[in-house]
């Protein structure tokens, strides 16, 4: 098997790894409820999408 013959340094791994970091989701505002959703999503709030009813929400007790 391979054996590496030197050992990589912290400014390769820093490098490599700057990619690797979590990005908040794009937000956008409900049309219909006005409330935050995740953009290309089905609202949580009313349940739709794009103008059309896509999930049929229970009612509030």
């Amino acid at each position: 098997m391979a054996h590496p013959k030197r050992r990589q340094g912290s400014a390769r791994q820093g490098k490599r790894r700057s990619h690797d970091k979590a990005v908040a989701p794009t937000m956008a505002i409900c049309p219909n409820c006005g409330a935050w959703h995740i953009y290309h999503t089905v609202c949580g709030e009313c349940g739709y999408y794009r103008g059309k009813l896509a999930i049929e929400k229970a009612a509030a007790l």
